[in-house]
């Protein structure tokens, strides 16, 4: 059966209402004064663009909210979908000395939107310093949020900056790709134009390679900076996966953010197969959009699951299934449109997954979206940059503090060179590189030939590299709290 909305607009804007409703000034001031303020705040550590978070939250308990947002802003432009979107609970909030002395964090997350919906309700300009122009310009190539980053940094350091993005509308994921019930796309957009404010140049609309060369770049700008992210997703590669209600799980995001939500077609019973935290958006949203039964359908157990914990929690308390240990072998299709799929049972031989043959079943559904990964843009690259070295994985290799590649001119951050992370990560990698950008062209210092040995499993973690420099292994540590704070 053909697919069709499910459930009245009224409805729909209940069910798709934010699940964290702003605080009101007098919850702010009293969730600030809770702050101990810590000297060495253990916060500001496990924040990826090093916001100073006791000072921020100080302004707030003494009435001054717009502070409060230059602080953030200054330190992270897209502060205010950062404190939607960031996984707090894992980062900054996880890092709270009162977790340790077992009473509530901070809800640094609120607080941080709080202040930054301040500045965009009361329509206010924060003055950010602007250093004299340097006469050098930069081309950065994604206009996601390691791009934004990137760009915002390098032209308060007074460089020219032109963004160049493929999509109608800049953003990336914080545009098409984020749970509609966390953030709208108005909140990217208005950090978009926040961007645009510092003399960043955005173009639309354009795909390199194609509408413009490298060669082009290359003679028109000093360096160039990647944030590309990542490709499409990854293929199922079984039988049935042409059908037209098999669908990229960020596709069907991006509808939900793209068009009305009384039109967008559902299925009643809705397949998600994957466990990371696309895949909890997705099955979480599809039953806020009517779907009578949505269900994850993942090869490993429980324990293995990439979502975070809390996320998991909010999939179940919405109505989603779970059906572990299981992998589709093929989507079955009565008269062209899907209608289930077959589904086989697996088990953990060590860290393989094995079938289980002869306990194959036909799981009833008839809209299947795939929630397994996105390709690397490897093949891209090597079209685009022949020369730019990239690991066997088809991530770009960068040194991990400044971004840079072997190209000395490029540089690069985000998915296409952590291989996928959070916005806050990509914020901070495209912060880092505008230093080492802004040093290579001012000062001439190229930044060290990438050794391999510098290229750990780790290199994601190191941190904001600029005020407060995050240690490796105490990043490590808050990211394995998610299990504690969930």
């Amino acid at each position: 059966m053909p697919l069709q909305p499910l459930l009245p607009a009224s409805a729909l804007a209940a069910n798709m209402a934010e699940i964290k409703p702003p605080l009101r000034p007098q919850e702010a001031a009293v969730e600030a004064h809770r702050c101990l303020y810590c000297f060495d705040a253990p916060c500001i550590t496990a924040c990826p663009t090093g916001i100073d978070i006791p000072a921020f939250i100080k302004k707030i308990a003494f009435g001054q909210p717009a502070a409060a947002a230059k602080t953030i802003l200054t330190a992270n432009i897209l502060g205010a979908s950062c404190a939607r979107v960031c996984p707090t609970q894992v980062l900054c909030e996880g890092a709270c000395v009162l977790d340790d002395r077992d009473e509530q964090p901070i809800q640094i997350g609120r607080l941080q939107r709080f202040a930054t919906d301040y500045v965009e309700q009361h329509g206010l300009t924060i003055d950010f310093a602007l250093a004299a122009s340097t006469g050098k310009k930069v081309a950065v190539i994604g206009a996601g949020p390691a791009g934004l980053g990137c760009a915002a940094e390098l032209a308060r350091l007074g460089h020219r900056v032109t963004v160049f993005e493929k999509q109608r509308e800049p953003g990336g994921l914080n545009t098409y790709g984020i749970a509609y019930y966390k953030m709208k796309p108005e909140v990217s957009l208005a950090e978009v134009e926040l961007v645009k404010s510092l003399g960043v140049e955005i173009r639309c609309g354009v795909t390199i390679g194609r509408d413009v060369s490298v060669a082009q770049l290359e003679t028109e700008f000093d360096a160039l900076f990647l944030g590309i992210g990542l490709g499409a997703a990854t293929k199922l590669r079984i039988p049935g996966e042409e059908l037209p209600e098999v669908q990229d799980a960020l596709e069907f995001i991006a509808r939900i953010h793209t068009e009305p939500l009384e039109g967008i077609p559902l299925g009643r019973r809705v397949a998600v197969i994957g466990a990371g935290n696309t895949a909890i958006d997705a099955v979480t949203q599809s039953k806020r959009l009517g779907a009578e039964r949505a269900f994850i359908v993942y090869r490993r157990g429980e324990p293995e699951m990439s979502a975070y914990d809390f996320e998991y929690d909010h999939a179940k308390d919405d109505g989603a299934h779970f059906l572990f240990h299981a992998a589709p072998v093929e989507v079955v299709a009565t008269n062209g449109h899907v209608s289930g799929l077959k589904l086989v049972r697996t088990r953990l031989v060590g860290d393989q997954v094995e079938v289980m043959p002869g306990t194959e079943w036909i799981e009833p559904c008839d809209l299947v979206l795939k929630a397994v990964g996105q390709e690397k843009q490897a093949a891209l690259l090597r079209t685009l940059f022949p020369s730019l070295s990239i690991d066997g994985k088809g991530i770009i290799q960068r040194d991990p503090l400044t971004g840079a590649t072997n190209l000395p001119h490029v540089f690069t951050g985000g998915d296409c060179a952590n291989g996928g992370r959070e916005v806050v990560n990509a914020v901070g990698e495209g912060k880092k590189a505008a230093h080492a950008i802004h040093t290579f062209l001012t000062q001439g210092i190229a930044t060290p030939p990438i050794q391999p040995s510098r290229l750990g499993a780790k290199q994601g973690a190191s941190g904001s590299g600029l005020l407060h420099p995050i240690r490796a292994h105490e990043l490590e540590a808050a990211l394995s709290r998610k299990h504690q704070t969930a």
